[in-house]
């Protein structure tokens, strides 16, 4: 089987997976633009769906979907086990989602990304029959320090210790949601300080992992599909993520056990996510955030920001591109 690095060597520097694949991110997020802040987020998510599938038929792999837009009755773009790519190159397990953050691009706020995520074929956990997954991420300062198993407030004066910082000076990132309550209580109450976001689960994880980010550790309940496409980016930044899934009823649970997931508290290492470090992330911004800016319109032009992470070799690159608008939009 070709690895997906077997391409990039110095004789080929055209083949570079990760850089092909930075097209269909910046597509998906360009034909959300005029989405963006209207209130209307299933259009701004078919939009960004339909520029990333016709993008993707141009890249050189042989990629299978293990996290879309759901099963292909519910999703006839990009849905779990389709196809994608020209079918020549590397085979690949694939994680999609156009738009990370609908919400937040129909309201016009922070933190919508296009993402693409990318790893060995067969190296990929298929999470999907149980939504929500609880995770815990932060940098490398963390590995081999928290835990998801232990109090929040204990993992917080841990890390503070390896950062050699004043608990005070933490700075945690929860979803602002009702089942966090309780969560954000004892962040407080141990000390540190949190930034609540309204979406965005994989942009908050990344920054926590992130070395000159402002904050320092990603916790709580959110998508299990993002917890798989974050892991894919933690491989690249060296950092901590584990998790553990959150079945909402009975009968997910069931739906879980017979897809072959282990539930009942089971915590998911990195490893466990995504087997090995050959890994592919990218993102293009979508609006404005803390990882990437966002797509910007200006006269003739579209201006995209990317990030590209490859585990294989623990890189962040950053593309800052120009478009005419008149190819676009």
């Amino acid at each position: 089987m070709v690895s997906l690095t077997a391409d990039m060597s110095p004789l080929h520097p055209d083949r570079n997976l990760a850089l092909e694949l930075v097209r269909a991110t910046e597509a998906a997020a360009i034909r959300a633009v005029p989405f963006i802040g209207r209130g209307a987020k299933e259009a701004a998510d078919g939009a960004a769906v339909d520029a990333m599938r016709a993008f993707f038929t141009t890249v050189n792999f042989d990629g299978t979907i293990v996290i879309g837009e759901g099963e292909k009755d519910e999703a006839p773009m990009l849905y779990n086990g389709e196809r994608v790519g020209n079918g020549r190159g590397p085979q690949a397990d694939v994680a999609v989602d156009p738009i990370d953050g609908t919400s937040l691009t129909a309201a016009g706020r922070n933190n919508a990304l296009s993402v693409i995520a990318v790893s060995d074929h067969g190296t990929m956990l298929d999470a999907s029959s149980v939504f929500y997954m609880d995770k815990l991420v932060t940098g490398p300062a963390g590995v081999g320090v928290v835990d998801i198993r232990l109090p929040i407030g204990e993992n917080i004066r841990r890390l503070a210790k390896a950062l050699d910082k004043p608990v005070d000076e933490l700075v945690v990132s929860v979803l602002h949601r009702p089942r966090h309550e309780r969560l954000i209580e004892e962040i407080r109450e141990a000390g540190a300080g949190t930034r609540l976001m309204s979406d965005g689960d994989v942009a908050g994880g990344i920054n926590a992992a992130r070395h000159n980010a402002r904050t320092d550790m990603c916790v709580g309940v959110g998508g299990s599909p993002e917890g798989i496409v974050t892991a894919c980016a933690i491989k690249a930044l060296g950092g901590h993520i584990q998790g553990r899934l959150w079945p909402r009823d009975d009968d997910e649970k069931q739906r879980g056990i017979d897809a072959g997931l282990k539930l009942d508290g089971y915590v998911y290492e990195a490893d466990d996510l995504v087997k090995g470090n050959n890994t592919i992330f990218v993102a293009t911004g979508v609006t404005d955030g803390a990882l990437v800016a966002g797509v910007r319109r200006e006269g003739g032009y579209v201006y995209t920001e990317s990030v590209v992470l490859r585990g294989a070799s623990g890189t962040l690159r950053r593309i800052s591109s120009e478009h005419l608008v008149s190819k676009w939009l």
